[in-house]
């Protein structure tokens, strides 16, 4: 069966990942050097790291059934499927947070449709879907904690902290909107029982606010260009693997340099799954 598409030919590179050739190339060699192409026993792979971590973001970025895409790959719907199965995890790496005393961060929560209802429930987008609590880096814009994924009937307090997003940020300053009240974290300004209106610093503060917590929706909305995150068919931790990978890759489309990504947020940046 003939292969269409391959990381032989660099064009078909920037369509999934989304990377230069060059960010590929690194990201395939960190993968190496992390042991997810170990030499084993038994029949090889059928296609080399390269297209492998090709196919798994295709599909990831695509949706497609394994039946449509293995074929553009020249590999069965079993292979296909084995090499996601076993790829997909190494793209989620798990870091610890360093991050400094002046760095600032944005938490806010997004739902994934998820059809595996053992992870998910019906939540206010009417579908069965899942909870992720997401903490970008308000200067960088780079994602630095993923919390484990919740049911998407969970409220964004509740979700904080059982995700684990909360511990993995520490004492770092973190800012959400309104719906986070009670946490602790750096909330717009409310009224008052009885009180017409807020002061004119509240309102100047709240203006703020808003402008900078923005960003987090920006980072919703590059990362929702991956339609796995629109209608996720994996099973068990494969939604939260794939939340990993494509925060990983979305941090390198924005300029984070591949070593960086095993050096926490004072590196820049560190993509972290709660396990």
């Amino acid at each position: 069966m003939a292969a269409v598409i391959t990381a032989l030919e660099s064009s078909w590179i920037a369509p999934f990942p989304a990377l230069s050739p060059r960010q590929f190339g690194k990201l395939v060699t960190a993968l190496r050097c992390d042991g997810a192409d170990p030499v084993r026993k038994g029949r090889p792979w059928s296609l080399p790291l390269e297209d492998r971590l090709l196919l798994v973001a295709a599909y990831r970025r695509t949706n497609l059934t394994l039946r449509q895409l293995s074929p553009l790959f020249g590999v069965s719907k079993s292979a296909a499927d084995r090499i996601i199965d076993h790829l997909g995890p190494s793209l989620a790496p798990s870091l610890a947070n360093d991050s400094g005393k002046d760095t600032v961060l944005i938490v806010d929560g997004t739902l994934v449709p998820t059809r595996d209802h053992a992870v998910a429930e019906q939540s206010k987008n009417h579908r069965y879907s899942t909870h992720h609590q997401v903490v970008i880096d308000a200067d960088t814009r780079l994602v630095v904690a993923v919390g484990r994924p919740l049911p998407g009937n969970r409220n964004g307090c509740k979700a904080w902290e059982l995700s684990g997003a909360k511990a993995a940020v520490g004492q770092t300053t973190v800012i959400a909107d309104g719906g986070y009240r009670g946490t602790g974290l750096v909330i717009p300004h409310r009224r008052e029982p009885g009180q017409a209106e807020l002061t004119v610093w509240k309102e100047e503060h709240n203006a703020s606010h808003r402008k900078v917590r923005a960003r987090v929706e920006h980072a919703f909305a590059r990362i929702k260009t991956w339609k796995i995150l629109r209608d996720c068919r994996v099973q068990g931790d494969g939604v939260h693997h794939a939340m990993l990978g494509i925060a990983r890759l979305h941090n390198l489309t924005l300029g984070c340099p591949v070593d960086d990504l095993h050096s926490g947020v004072s590196g820049i940046v560190g993509v972290i799954g709660i396990r």
